[in-house]
C-alpha cells in the first residue's frame, strides 16, 4: 500500500505541473488619438443658403468627443452677407472645441482685411462661432497695421469682419488727430 501512495502524491505533483500558467492580466489601453483623419479639407459654414465661412485645413483629425484639430495649419475666409470677402484668417495651427463651438487659433496668427487695409498679427487668436467675435487676452501680444499707424498692444476684441476692433492694454506711442486751427 505504501506504493500506492507514494504513485498517487508523485501522479498529484506531475498533474499540477502540467496545468497551463496563469498569464498576468493585460492592462487595457485608451486610445486617445484622432478617431478620423482627412486631408485637403474645404468647410463652408453657411446661414439661411448664405455662405459665412470657409474653412480650408491640409490635414484635420477628429476626436471622439467632436473636437478637430489642424495640426499642419488653417485658413478661414469670412464673406459679407452680399457674397464679398471682409477678411481672412490664417494659424500654423488650428482647434475646434465642440462643446462651446470655438475655435482657437496659434502660431503666427494673421488676420488681413484688404478692404480697410487693416492687418493683425499675433501668436494666438480665438473665434466663437456663435458669437461670432473674434478675441484674445490681454496676455497675448497682437499688431494691428494700418494705412496711417501701426497699433500694438496686449489682448483685442473684434467681430468676424475686424471692424470695429479694439486694443485691451495698448503700449507705445500713438498719433493724435490735432483740431484744425480756428481763423
Amino acid at each position: 500500500m505504501k506504493h500506492c501512495a507514494g504513485l498517487g502524491l508523485l501522479a498529484a505533483a506531475l498533474l499540477s505541473g502540467c496545468r497551463p500558467k496563469e498569464e498576468a492580466p493585460v492592462k487595457q489601453v485608451n486610445y486617445k488619438g484622432p478617431t478620423l483623419e482627412t486631408t485637403d479639407v474645404l468647410t463652408l459654414f453657411s446661414d439661411s443658403a448664405r455662405l459665412q465661412v470657409r474653412l480650408k485645413a491640409p490635414l484635420e483629425q477628429t476626436y471622439e468627443n467632436g473636437d478637430l484639430i489642424y495640426p499642419k495649419g488653417v485658413d478661414m475666409i469670412f464673406y459679407a452677407k452680399d457674397g464679398h470677402v471682409v477678411n481672412t484668417l490664417r494659424g500654423n495651427y488650428g482647434k475646434y472645441t465642440r462643446a462651446d463651438s470655438r475655435y482657437v487659433i496659434r502660431g503666427d496668427v494673421r488676420v488681413l482685411n484688404e478692404e480697410k487695409q487693416q492687418s493683425l498679427r499675433t501668436e494666438e487668436l480665438f473665434y466663437d462661432k456663435p458669437k461670432q467675435r473674434i478675441y484674445n487676452d490681454t496676455t497675448t501680444f497682437v499688431r494691428v497695421t494700418t494705412p496711417y499707424d501701426t497699433l500694438r498692444g496686449y489682448g483685442l476684441e473684434t467681430n468676424e469682419s475686424f471692424s470695429p476692433y479694439r486694443i485691451l492694454r495698448p503700449v507705445g506711442s500713438f498719433a493724435a488727430e490735432q483740431p484744425a486751427d480756428k481763423k
